[in-house]
């Protein structure tokens, strides 16, 4: 049911510290233990669920991301934010990249890509979830289920709080690379362990999000992992709304009977500080090749 990790992902380095414990309050009530590389200071989850039993620990209405069902205030909030969002990220992708063909990593239920498909772009999604994929099908949205299978490529990749999912990050962004064109851009963004927020609420902060987020990034050690997959990050930018969201969740989580109003202080300060240190919530690193 679970398995340890003898070696960091990224440097093979064997000796770790202890970072965090943090409770799964999604799911299933258990904790989770945070380990800290002493070599490159990558932060993950260990011991973790296998394989096997790892999609238990999505199986949740409130899971918005795979069901599209949760209906409460923080994901009503979660929805009406993403659609700013989304146009915001179409944005980003155009400021970057002119290619028409483009692969979302991880796609959800697939409401980036419903956007993107509106807007003379190619689009495909990739997500192994099963569930997910009948509701993709009901969409009419195109996807693949097997990203090594063929050679096709694609000019723009996008992978939008997916790698922090990943059970071997390296390997899947490695096979990012493959399945790029030369000139391609790739786009992913992942929670900040460095930022107020995290800080603030330390085991309570909602980025954790243990054990389905299995990797916990500094802007540091993101870096590191980049390095071995031979990408450059060509820029580093914020998501703002990011710290709302996650101090939401948090304060929920810390039983805050003023949660929506003091979620939009720490949003405040979090991204008031970062605006100077550049550590916000969540970041979105921007690589080619």
């Amino acid at each position: 049911m679970y398995e340890r990790l003898r070696n960091c992902p990224i440097c093979k380095n064997t000796g770790f510290q202890k970072y965090l414990v943090c409770k799964d309050h999604s799911v299933s009530n258990e904790s989770f233990t945070l380990t800290k590389c002493s070599e490159c200071e990558l932060v993950f989850t260990n011991p973790r669920p296998n394989k096997k039993s790892l999609p238990e620990y999505y199986q949740s209405e409130d899971y918005i991301s795979h069901t599209d069902k949760g209906n409460n205030l923080i994901n009503l909030i979660y929805k009406c934010v993403r659609r700013y969002t989304i146009r915001k990220k179409f944005k980003l992708l155009r400021k970057y990249s002119s290619g028409k063909k483009l692969l979302d990593y991880g796609c959800g239920t697939g409401d980036f890509l419903n956007y993107v498909s509106r807007k003379n772009l190619q689009t495909f999604g990739y997500e192994p979830s099963k569930v997910v994929q009948e509701i993709l099908k009901i969409k009419k949205i195109n996807f693949v289920t097997n990203l090594k299978a063929g050679k096709a490529q694609y000019d723009i990749i996008t992978a939008w709080h997916v790698i922090e999912h990943v059970p071997k990050p390296k390997k899947a962004i490695k096979l990012l690379r493959k399945k790029l064109t030369d000139s391609g851009t790739l786009f992913i963004a992942v929670p900040n362990i460095k930022s107020f927020d995290a800080d603030y609420y330390q085991e309570n902060w909602a980025g954790y999000d243990v054990p389905r987020h299995l990797y916990h990034f500094s802007r540091e050690s993101f870096g590191r992992l980049i390095k071995k997959t031979k990408f450059k990050i060509i820029d580093t930018l914020p998501m703002k709304f990011d710290s709302y969201y996650a101090s939401l969740l948090s304060e929920k989580y810390v039983n805050s009977k003023i949660y929506f109003f003091k979620a939009l202080k720490i949003r405040k300060i979090s991204n008031k500080k970062a605006k100077k240190t550049g550590e916000f919530s969540s970041l979105i690193y921007v690589l080619k090749k």
